[in-house]
């Protein structure tokens, strides 16, 4: 029998599934007892994914030593990989366990586009691990990839190039968790929702800034890591044990950009909007007075039909005077 499920993430953890296949709310329940002694409707369950499944028919047909093989001695087999991001061929990816994320990247996949350097691989879906473009050459298995911090997971690979900004995309993914969370347990209701509410504070420019609200957003990313720590040891299922995976591992590798968007106010890769510094051309501007006008933090000054100033210290980096210009006389650094 097939059945339909409701499309919630949080499903993916498995006695969260069973409640769904029962008609209840999908919701995580403590373990143990696990599936293979108490499962669907009281009675013992075997749980695996796709992939796995897809397996045992040719492993009955063929034999264990032909699975065995392909791939490595302690890593069977073959891995299928969702290749997407900034990266020319998108798409599923299927290779020898053991073959370099190098080979799947470049020589597969094609590299990123536009010549662009390659900064960082996501590897593990929304709660999966970032890493490097210096590990590149680490063999997809499960003991390479744990000695470098990463995990398997579901077999998602984004792709990272140097116009992508790990803080923004580290928001991204924490705000997907927040709101795929069940909300059963209190470490991983509240703990995505504060970590969520700490990168957007650092994700923009304050409308306020003094000595103390640069402290509080410092705090903040000191914050993530303990809310982390509490998160993985507290939590009930694995959404909330992993969902800090992508603030922890890109804090561990590009903790600079995390400490450029505190004190420096500044997106290296231009991404974040709320960090923009505007200004505008006065040999472009007519003085027609519409940023002025539309400008919500009443940072814009200046004299119709001469050339309007952006006042820095009040502008919060909206970017609507860039949009409302007819005569392109904005820019922004």
């Amino acid at each position: 029998m097939i059945r339909k499920g409701p499309g919630a993430f949080i499903c993916g953890e498995e006695t969260a599934l069973i409640n769904s296949l029962e008609g209840k709310r999908g919701m995580p329940q403590t373990k143990p007892p696990f599936p293979a002694t108490l499962g669907l409707n009281k009675k013992p369950t075997v749980i695996n994914n796709v992939e796995t499944l897809s397996n045992v028919p040719l492993i009955i047909s063929k034999g264990y030593k032909w699975f065995s093989e392909t791939g490595t001695e302690g890593n069977t087999g073959t891995k299928i990989f969702a290749v997407s991001g900034k990266i020319k061929i998108t798409g599923l990816v299927e290779v020898p366990m053991g073959t370099s994320l190098n080979t799947i990247i470049n020589d597969i996949a094609g590299g990123p586009p536009d010549n662009k350097k390659l900064k960082a691989l996501h590897l593990g879906g929304p709660s999966g691990v970032m890493i490097p473009a210096d590990y590149m050459n680490t063999p997809v298995s499960y003991d390479s990839l744990a000695a470098v911090g990463a995990v398997l997971g579901s077999g998602g690979i984004i792709v990272i190039d140097e116009d992508t900004c790990i803080v923004d995309m580290v928001k991204y993914f924490m705000d997907f968790m927040q709101k795929q969370s069940c909300g059963k347990c209190i470490p991983c209701r509240e703990g995505t929702r504060r970590m969520s509410e700490i990168l957007e504070n650092i994700s923009r420019k304050p409308v306020d800034e003094t000595s103390h609200t640069t402290l509080e957003r410092f705090k903040g990313v000191m914050q993530l890591e303990s809310l982390a720590t509490v998160m993985t040891d507290t939590s009930l299922c694995g959404l909330g044990k992993t969902a800090a995976n992508p603030v922890l591992s890109s804090l561990r590798h590009f903790r600079e950009e995390y400490e450029e968007h505190i004190f420096d106010r500044y997106c290296r890769a231009n991404v974040c909007t709320e960090l923009r510094t505007y200004y505008i051309d006065v040999d472009l501007c007519t003085g027609c007075s519409i940023c002025a006008k539309k400008c919500p933090a009443d940072a814009i000054y200046g004299t119709p039909r001469h050339p309007y100033f952006i006042v820095e210290e009040k502008c919060t980096g909206c970017g609507l005077c860039f949009d409302v210009c007819k005569f392109s006389a904005v820019f922004y650094r």
